[in-house]
C-alpha cells in the first residue's frame, strides 16, 4: 500500500525509532505516546485491521504477541506489567488503517484508555 504510513515505515521509506525488526514485523516508538513506554508493533504484511485477517494469518498474529513480549522484556517493563491494545476500526479509535498492536508500560495503566 503506497499511501500507508506503516507500510512506508516497515519498508524503510519513512524514519522511525525502531525497537525491533524481522522479516514479518517491525516495532517502533509511537509519535503520540499515551504512556512513558509506547511502541507500535506492526506486521509488514498490509492488513487493514483484525477483520482483514484469515486463518492463513494465525502464525503472524501469534508472532505479533511474542514480539510484544520480547520488546517489553528488552525495555525492562515486563516484570512490572504492560498493556497490549488493538484498536479495530474507526469507532475503536484506529487512526491508521494497518493492523497494529500498542504496547504500553512504564506506569500504572489499569484505568487508562488508549
Amino acid at each position: 500500500m503506497s499511501k500507508c504510513i506503516f507500510c512506508k515505515i516497515a519498508n524503510g521509506q519513512m524514519p522511525a525509532h525502531i525497537r525491533y525488526e524481522d522479516d514479518e514485523v517491525v516495532a517502533f516508538d509511537d509519535i503520540n505516546p499515551k504512556a512513558p513506554f509506547h511502541v507500535l508493533i506492526v506486521p509488514k504484511k498490509h492488513l487493514k485491521n483484525l477483520n482483514d485477517t484469515a486463518k492463513i494469518d494465525q502464525d503472524l498474529l501469534g508472532h505479533l504477541l511474542l514480539i510484544a513480549q520480547k520488546v517489553a522484556e528488552e525495555a525492562k517493563i515486563a516484570d512490572n506489567g504492560y498493556k497490549i491494545v488493538i484498536n479495530n476500526g474507526k469507532e475503536s479509535g484506529q487512526l491508521v488503517d494497518h493492523l497494529h498492536l500498542h504496547l504500553l508500560g512504564g506506569k500504572l495503566l489499569a484505568r487508562m484508555a488508549v
